[in-house]
């Protein structure tokens, strides 16, 4: 097993987790920088909320809080994002070029356009023996524990 520790990537996915606190990045993203009010306006939840959502992507790094007078402001900070990004277009190249190989190797031997279906006059005997048929030499199964009764 990989152990691969990042806790910054871990908190960046973690924040991002959350439809409320994407779509306060999204509007951080709208403008340069909104104080906590402006940015808790649309949603129906109460301020506390809204500042529990905010000090997550504050712990993230993904946003700035400032203070100015009795008003606090936020705007997004890029690095945490430009991480993320970074290692989803790793996995995003790596499957980029399975599926392209998946393509080629699908487009090398086109398939038949029509599908063959055996002749009459061959009858195939497997396919008319029934299942129940089969069934009845089968060993039946006996629960865990138990033996089985002879």
């Amino acid at each position: 097993m990989v152990k691969y520790q990042d806790e910054a990537l871990d908190q960046t996915f973690a924040a991002l987790s959350d439809p409320t606190r994407r779509a306060l990045l999204a509007r951080l993203g709208e403008r340069d920088c909104l104080s906590v009010s402006e940015l808790a306006a649309p949603f129906p939840i109460s301020l506390p909320a809204i500042m529990k959502h905010l000090d997550v992507l504050t712990d993230a790094g993904l946003i700035v809080r400032e203070k100015s007078g009795r008003t606090v402001a936020c705007r997004l900070t890029a690095q945490p994002m430009q991480q993320a990004m970074n290692w989803l277009n790793r996995y995003a190249q790596f499957w980029s070029d399975n599926l392209d190989r998946l393509a080629a190797f699908v487009e090398k031997d086109p398939w038949p356009t029509q599908p063959s279906t055996p002749s009459p006059a061959q009858p195939n005997s497997q396919a008319s023996r029934s299942r129940a048929g089969s069934a009845r030499g089968r060993k039946k199964s006996t629960p865990p524990g138990r033996k089985p009764s002879s």
